[in-house]
């Protein structure tokens, strides 16, 4: 099992830029595949961003993010990462993030892939 904590969350202006943390603690980090969703009031939560596990050869986006948004993960620290460049008002959302062993299959994009989720950080970016 792995607990995870997002922070880095906050207010920021149309065309900022934020970098959100997610600390696991638990089994081995390492052995997940990670994930970033968010979710907007009244909208389902949606897919953001995954990487794999070990030393996260592949990393997926979702359209919306692609070229603005980076994922990235250090196993020595137990962290999982996005920085979020060129926010934009749409991009207001609470931000989670997610695990699942290496062991499963991974669908990346979908939130029923993922057996562990944060509490997630409030990201709100105003025009």
């Amino acid at each position: 099992q792995v607990q995870l904590v997002e922070s880095g969350g906050g207010l920021v202006q149309a065309g900022g830029s934020l970098r959100l943390s997610c600390a696991a603690s638990g089994r081995a980090f390492s052995g997940y595949h990670m994930g970033w969703f968010r979710q907007a009031p009244g909208q389902e939560r949606e897919f953001v961003a995954a990487i794999s596990w070990i030393g996260g050869s592949s990393t997926y986006y979702a359209d919306s993010v692609k070229g603005r948004f980076t994922i990235s993960r250090d196993n020595a620290k137990n962290s999982l990462y996005l920085e979020m460049d060129s926010l934009k008002p749409e991009d207001t959302a609470v931000y989670y993030c997610a695990a699942v062993s290496g062991l499963k299959r991974n669908v990346p994009s979908m939130t029923a892939n993922y057996d562990y989720w944060g509490q997630g950080t409030q990201v709100t970016v105003s025009s």
